[in-house]
């Protein structure tokens, strides 16, 4: 089979990409970790751009991180590390590799680059933000602390750099809670996701206080969802993110990060599962346990989505859609993000 696929570079140019003998060899062994999720319809699109990218990342000395939403051909066949936010942050601090390629939001590439300063940090996509994100601003913190002075601010890591810079320590799904009991305060303002702040509540006598954002994907679930996928799939079992509203989470088996939902995934082998967060997820983890049924309540992210095979290897070709931050934002942003990172692995300690 002989395929081109035509990317239109930024100089109006095509420049096509064929499936090749060569190619198809090449990528074989990917193709068979994602053969029951990518059709072989698809791969021969999919397949020079996975070996395109991958000859350019040795040759850039680049390492591409990908969130657990990335589309299956990204996470499996293109990606050096993947994982969740908190995972995502953890591995930044520490690689050594000159690029660092941000297959995610647009937060995530800033939350990179705080942490390697002085190496290059490219996103496919500068658009692909994130309804977090937008949802609060570092005037919106200021206020907050006039109205509550002295009460500690944790920000999710789903947040702008300039917003980073305003608060005491970020966290993650992974780590929320940890981070509020860590700070050792009797109230703990919360922002900007004001599901995962409830459910950080539920489990903590800590009196939080939370801003308004949503994710515009978990919100959209409910409870009514569930008790129907109950009802249409017996004997699923039913997995939920932590941004998800309180009574998604409160009618979910389990409830928990994107890490810890595949850990339980991998480690209960449920006969059939709802993920309900992201829907790409589901796909990434049957990747890794084919024998286990995914019933899918697709809710897409558009965000994440801006993130393909040919915008990576533009922006890898052209060096293209570099992050950067300003210096002195980024040094006091970097202290709340190096508290989290620092934090991990260690629950209940007091941050000083």
């Amino acid at each position: 089979m002989h395929a081109e696929v035509a990317l239109h570079g930024p100089n109006g140019q095509d420049a096509p990409l064929a499936f090749t003998p060569e190619v198809e060899r090449a990528t074989a062994h990917l193709y068979e970790r994602v053969r029951h999720i990518v059709t072989p319809a698809e791969w021969p699109l999919h397949a020079p751009y996975v070996k395109a990218i991958n000859d350019l990342k040795r040759e850039r000395g680049a390492v591409i991180l990908a969130h657990n939403y990335q589309s299956p051909e990204i996470y499996n066949c293109v990606a050096d590390i993947v994982g969740d936010s908190l995972q995502l942050a953890r591995e930044a601090a520490r690689i050594e590799a000159r690029v660092i390629v941000q297959c995610g939001v647009h937060f995530m590439a800033e939350t990179a680059k705080l942490l390697n300063p002085d190496k290059t940090v490219l996103i496919p996509d500068r658009e692909a933000g994130c309804s977090l994100a937008e949802s609060i601003t570092p005037e919106d913190i200021r206020l907050l602390r006039e109205r509550y002075p002295g009460v500690p601010v944790v920000a999710y890591v789903n947040t702008s750099a300039a917003v980073k810079a305003e608060v005491d320590i970020c966290c993650t799904s992974s780590n929320a809670l940890d981070v509020v009991e860590s700070l050792g305060a009797p109230r703990v303002i919360f922002l900007p996701d004001r599901y995962l702040a409830a459910n950080v509540a539920a489990q903590t006598k800590v009196e939080i206080i939370a801003w308004h954002g949503a994710c515009e994907v978990h919100e959209r679930f409910t409870a009514e969802d569930i008790g129907a996928l109950r009802e249409i799939h017996e004997g699923v079992r039913i997995i939920a993110h932590p941004e998800c509203p309180p009574d998604v989470v409160a009618a979910a088996d389990f409830a928990g990060s994107t890490a810890h939902m595949i850990d339980w995934v991998k480690r209960e082998r449920p006969r059939r599962v709802v993920l309900v967060t992201e829907c790409s997820m589901a796909s990434n983890v049957e990747a890794e346990v084919p024998d286990v049924e995914f019933v899918r309540p697709c809710h897409f992210c558009p965000h994440m989505k801006r993130i393909t095979l040919p915008k990576i290897y533009a922006c890898l070709r052209d060096m293209s859609g570099e992050v950067t931050v300003e210096p002195e934002l980024a040094a006091r942003a970097r202290r709340a993000v190096e508290r989290m990172v620092a934090l991990a692995g260690k629950p209940s300690a007091v941050v000083q």
